[in-house]
């Protein structure tokens, strides 16, 4: 497809609508003035009256382009013909915009099309409802002189990233034009061969539109997966450079068929699935957990999403990582799929979700119910109905899912492998090639041995080394005195500069921001409050073992050793972690912890097994 636009660049992607409705959505050709898209696509028409109505934008702008009509009751049966259309601007239609050439195969329906034919390609906004190929995980290290923004030479900067209908957006750093960030964002791969994620720096300023800083693009299929790539992208339209490490981690390993074709049937296979997961093996493959069969059978009673009083409902399956979906049955209330989903477990804690939607050729899927099931929860071989509920699993909606599910994993791999993952950090040949890299390496290696003998990690030696227990109320008391003293004169003579600086309408997005803060964080304390009180209930044995475990350890490890000695080897290991890792991303093994047991919302939305046995009411279908 060939496209002529006057000047600059531009992002391209074709609409094509039949009376009036979208029916596919072309993918975005990036920077391209003559892109190819070289994609095909079997669309339904219920009259060759209707012409097909095809419109090319901009995605970066979402400007109109020029449009385009093929009347297909022109075309031949049985013959694929080369089209060239012109394209037009119904404002200026003297204006030259291009053509767009399509390759038309004009088919007579045969019985029911929507059950004989699949789209040969999804459009973008269908994408929440296709099986994923794999994880782009980016870690969004720092940036490098920035340009300024604001009037005090400095910027308060956050990035966006977005690849299709996927986005994330990073924390605010404010006031600098050397930003560290240290976050990770995870996107799903829909397409084997990559794609691109569009990257764009700004400027955060409060009740006014953000300024733009630059923009910057990773291209995914020049990245080889299994391994962390350390991308240095100077910011175009802008100035700086932007630091991030891309991961690509293709999907474990992952099955469909049909129920006949079972693998935990067949007693051999069975044996030598329970012999890799048997204690004996535990060192083998710590990462290894296990593997769950999920047998999808039938629904009933689904809820009607069509105008016509039926659905035409497909079901998808998600566990951590992976996502697999059955076909769809049309116009059916009561599907039957009768499909077996196999996948590798490598959290015990995960949660099994089952979703139902209903497929719209020219919109997104429709929701029709969810069920959430931990796997720790899982009794093998019953075969259940679970009754569906809502997107946030708050209240029930209208139908029940026939569920089997077999769960077969290692009980000692789980504790092993979290084990693993602690101490992973302290591996440092792990590291070794982080000093044999580009020059920038080494500056940050240079920096970071400065700050092992810096004088704050000898102040904290000595302070801890001297510490007294008669110290902590004199350094309150201090503290007090300093404040009474200094605090009223320097407040009263901030609060007059900023009245003088700062506008009604500026104070007021201030005290939205201050309460927005304040209900998150009293939010997030109530929630860690409760995971702490589920943990000492037993909400989750397991858990609630492993913590009698750690317990135990810290017990005898304070008993032996001083405490002012686990005191200065946790200084020194946080004052050495960038010596080690200088693009570790901080982490909390305490909050990681208690992010695996759920809050008292999840206990009710979520049947987890309590140590009796029973389940809460509310959740129990």
């Amino acid at each position: 497809v060939f496209l002529d636009v006057f000047t600059g660049t531009s992002d391209p992607y074709v609409k094509f609508k039949v009376a009036g409705k979208e029916v596919f959505r072309s993918k975005t050709i990036h920077k391209n003035l003559n892109p190819v898209w070289d994609e095909k696509v079997s669309l339904l028409v219920e009259s060759l009256r209707e012409p097909l109505y095809m419109k090319v934008h901009d995605k970066s702008t979402d400007d109109f382009m020029g449009s385009a009509y093929l009347y297909l009751e022109s075309l031949e049966h049985q013959r694929t013909l080369d089209v060239t259309l012109d394209l037009k601007d119904p404002h200026y239609p003297n204006h030259d915009l291009g053509s767009l050439e399509l390759a038309v195969t004009l088919i007579p329906k045969e019985g029911d099309f929507r059950e004989t034919h699949q789209s040969l390609r999804l459009s973008d906004v269908h994408r929440k409802a296709q099986l994923w190929r794999g994880i782009v995980s980016i870690s969004l290290i720092e940036a490098h002189d920035l340009q300024p923004m604001d009037a005090n030479g400095l910027s308060d900067p956050y990035v966006k990233f977005r690849m299709g209908h996927q986005k994330y957006k990073s924390k605010t750093i404010p006031k600098t034009l050397n930003p560290q960030w240290r976050e990770q964002f995870d996107f799903h791969l829909y397409d084997e061969q990559g794609g691109f994620i569009d990257v764009t720096l700004w400027d955060k300023d409060a009740g006014k539109k953000d300024d733009f800083m630059g923009r910057c693009q990773v291209d995914l299929s020049l990245l080889s997966k299994e391994c962390t790539h350390r991308l240095d992208l100077p910011l175009e339209e802008g100035e700086g450079t932007l630091v991030l490490l891309v991961t690509l981690t293709a999907s474990t390993a992952v099955s469909i068929a049909d129920l006949s074709v079972n693998v935990l049937d067949d007693l051999h296979e069975r044996k030598e699935i329970l012999h890799r997961y048997s204690l004996l093996r535990s060192f083998h493959n710590i990462k290894d957990v296990g593997m769950v069969q999920v047998k999808v059978i039938r629904a009933e009673g689904l809820m009607a999403a069509d105008v016509t009083g039926k659905s035409d409902p497909f079901c998808v399956v998600e566990l951590s990582n992976d996502r697999l979906q059955t076909h769809t049955v049309y116009k059916n209330l009561n599907p039957e799929w009768n499909k077996v989903f196999t996948f590798n477990v490598k959290d015990i804690h995960s949660v099994l979700e089952v979703t139902v939607y209903d497929e719209d050729r020219d919109r997104s899927a429709d929701f029709l119910g969810k069920v959430a099931i931990p796997l720790l929860n899982i009794q093998n071989g019953e075969r259940k109905a679970y009754a569906l509920k809502s997107k946030e699993l708050t209240g029930p909606t209208k139908g029940v899912i026939f569920l089997e599910i077999d769960v077969i994993y290692n009980i000692v791999s789980p504790t092993l492998f979290y084990l693993l993952a602690f101490f992973e950090q302290f591996v440092f040949e792990k590291h070794v090639d982080v000093f044999s890299n580009a020059s920038s390496e080494q500056y940050s290696f240079l920096l970071f041995v400065h700050s092992f003998c810096s004088l704050f990690l000898q102040l904290f030696v000595v302070v801890v080394w001297n510490f007294e227990l008669y110290m902590l109320p004199l350094l309150l008391l201090m503290l007090l005195a300093w404040n009474y003293f200094l605090i009223p004169v320097s407040l009263s003579f901030s609060f007059f500069q900023d009245s003088e600086r700062k506008g009604f309408m500026n104070k007021l997005y201030a005290i939205q921001d201050v309460c927005i803060s304040v209900q998150n964080a009293l939010d997030e304390v109530a929630s860690y409050g409760e995971r702490i009180k589920n943990t000492f209930n037993w909400t989750v044995p397991f858990l609630s073992w492993l913590a009698i475990v750690a317990l135990c350890a810290a017990t005898l490890a304070v008993y032996f050793i001083p405490l002012r000695y686990i005191v200065l080897a946790w200084g020194v290991n946080k004052f050495t972690k960038k010596l080690r890792d200088p693009y570790s991303i901080d982490n909390n093994e305490l909050l990681d912890f208690l992010s695996r047991v759920p809050s008292d919302v999840q206990v009710v939305c979520i049947p987890y097994n309590i140590h009796r046995g029973w389940l809460p009411q509310d959740c129990n279908s």
